[in-house]
């Protein structure tokens, strides 16, 4: 496994652990101190931030995260999707993440999208 597909599998790890030690500890391992996390209900800096939104999603839901696809990568981006899980076991939401490593091959910037974009027309 290489840096930057190890550090999207620990970025997903984070998703799905609910104790926010833990979590903060594979947050420290995959996510710059200075890393920026978008999407479209948040924006946030900082391991910490990123492990208190994870912890408040997780919390509000009752559901789990989930990577749906192998990531792709070019240059220093990274592309996977993923689907969040509700508590009777149905998909409730799923999205695209794009990533941008920094030289250390952790997550510097993470913008994610709910949903496929609507066709053309």
């Amino acid at each position: 496994m290489t840096d930057w597909q190890q550090a999207i599998a620990t970025y997903g790890a984070a998703w799905q652990q609910a104790d926010a030690g833990k979590r903060l500890d594979l947050l420290k391992a995959c996510f710059a101190e200075d890393g920026r996390y978008v999407d479209p209900t948040a924006e946030v800096r900082g391991r910490t931030g990123l492990c208190d939104h994870i912890g408040d999603v997780l919390q509000s839901s009752d559901g789990r995260v989930e990577l749906t696809s192998k990531p792709t990568n070019h240059h220093d981006v990274v592309h996977f999707t993923w689907h969040m899980i509700g508590p009777d076991g149905r998909e409730y939401v799923s999205g695209h993440d794009f990533v941008r490593l920094n030289e250390a091959g952790k997550i510097a910037f993470l913008a994610g999208f709910f949903g496929d974009p609507d066709p053309i027309g």
